[in-house]
């Protein structure tokens, strides 16, 4: 996070109309966003950065792009088509894009947890496996389709259900309460969509975008924090990684 920075700027343009009630939801959900994401940006980036005093830094041009983006509708390397399709749908739900910026897809979640998936083994490959299938039966069991076919609305009223656990006793597979499938996807989702690049998701920084996180920073000045509360400064957009003293072997 960016070090001595203790506000995220946050654009309270109101509408020529005059509906602040509008205005006020737009809020809402970018505030709840930048908690999230503010947590998640934090969590991948390298621990001796974010305790750094100030230093200076070289300047490092370009955005950190990792691989290719996972195209719609292709499965991941570690799970089905099908499985793709439904998790997809839950992660587009978890952080759904509209007229205030990108969602996780966009981001590139999906890619991030593929990553992930990877590097945590078989037994989180089959968690992932076996709570998309008792969602899919869940949802045809309680709401008449499968996930993918519900509305948004009741795609949300079946998540909330595995959130809380309701799902649980449903006998349609979760092993355990289905609340602990819900937190691994949504754990994976923010931190696909707001950590460092370098990890896989943040696809072109668009997840810090989205909170208007202002990005990693060695040396924070009293001019930048001048301009972070004027919301006048200019984000940096570079992996923790781009820096020399965080290089590492880890694959792109």
């Amino acid at each position: 996070m960016g070090h001595g920075m203790t506000k995220n700027p946050q654009k309270k343009n109101h509408p020529p109309d005059g509906s602040e009630q509008k205005t006020a939801s737009k809020i809402t959900r970018r505030d709840l966003l930048k908690a999230a994401g503010a947590a998640g940006a934090a969590a991948l980036i390298p621990t001796s950065l974010k305790g750094a005093s100030s230093v200076a830094s070289p300047t490092l041009d370009g955005a950190m792009r990792g691989t290719a983006a996972v195209p719609p509708g292709a499965p991941l390397m570690n799970l089905t088509a099908r499985e793709t399709e439904i998790l997809a749908a839950m992660v587009d739900r978890l952080i759904p894009s509209d007229e205030l910026g990108i969602g996780a897809l966009e981001a590139d979640a999906l890619g991030y947890i593929d990553r992930t998936l990877s590097e945590l083994g078989p037994d989180s490959v089959e968690s992932y496996r076996t709570g998309l299938a008792a969602l899919d039966r869940y949802s045809e069991y309680t709401r008449g389709a499968r996930f993918i076919e519900l509305s948004e609305r009741d795609q949300d009223s079946a998540l909330i259900d595995v959130q809380t656990g309701g799902a649980s006793g449903a006998g349609v597979g979760f092993v355990g309460s289905s609340g602990s499938f819900f937190n691994m996807v949504k754990s994976h989702t923010w931190q696909g969509t707001f950590g460092d690049p370098h990890y896989g998701g943040n696809r072109e920084f668009a997840g810090w975008d989205l909170i208007d996180y202002p990005g990693v920073r060695m040396r924070v000045t009293e001019e930048d924090q001048e301009q972070l509360e004027a919301e006048e400064l200019e984000p940096e957009r570079r992996s923790a990684y781009e820096l020399a003293m965080f290089r590492t072997g880890r694959p792109r």
